[in-house]
């Protein structure tokens, strides 16, 4: 499990890279979104990771790891916006949604350390496509939670979710990782 944690560690970096080149081309327009919307963020991305697994036309030139790191900081932003309710302004400092995009970040590490140990690393022995399925399916229940207005009965919130997502994404791209040194391997 400690390779999988430095992985994680390795795969968060680059999203949070990429979250923070955002932050600063785009400013935080993000705080604006409700969480719902975010939600829809989310589907819109899973849903085009299925379709490009499904079909070889591409006619968009992002590939299905770039979608699974907008999930990742998708996920991250649906954490933020649920704990720090959306706002209608985007004066926020940059460093404070960075901080927050750690706190979450280093909550999700948590949380995946803790299922890994008790599931055995089962993913890795799953295919990209089955985890992406299980985002998808996490995205449906999510839109089901809101609809409810956030209540349910016996099933986890939203936030739940949303960090069961950002957690399958960093395993389907430390698959792709895996896959490319693989590659690599063969070729030397």
């Amino acid at each position: 499990m400690q390779k999988t944690s430095r992985q994680f560690d390795e795969i968060l970096k680059h999203c949070q890279d990429l979250f923070t080149k955002k932050l600063q081309d785009y400013g935080p327009a993000f705080r604006v979104l409700r969480a719902s919307s975010i939600t829809d963020q989310l589907f819109i991305k899973a849903s085009r990771i299925r379709t490009l697994q499904m079909t070889e036309d591409k006619k968009v030139d992002e590939s299905e790891e770039d979608e699974f790191v907008a999930i990742v900081n998708y996920s991250i932003i649906g954490l933020m916006q649920l704990e720090k309710g959306f706002a209608n302004d985007v004066n926020e400092d940059k460093q404070v949604i960075i901080d927050w995009y750690k706190e979450f970040s280093s909550a999700a590490k948590t949380l995946m350390e803790n299922k890994n140990h008790d599931y055995g690393e089962a993913w890795r022995d799953m295919r990209i496509t089955s985890i992406t399925d299980l985002i998808y399916q996490k995205i449906l229940r999510t839109k089901q939670i809101e609809d409810n207005e956030g209540k349910t009965l016996v099933s986890e919130g939203i936030s739940a979710n949303y960090f069961d997502m950002l957690n399958y994404a960093v395993f389907c791209l430390i698959k792709f990782e895996e896959q490319r040194e693989l590659e690599t391997q063969k070729l030397n």
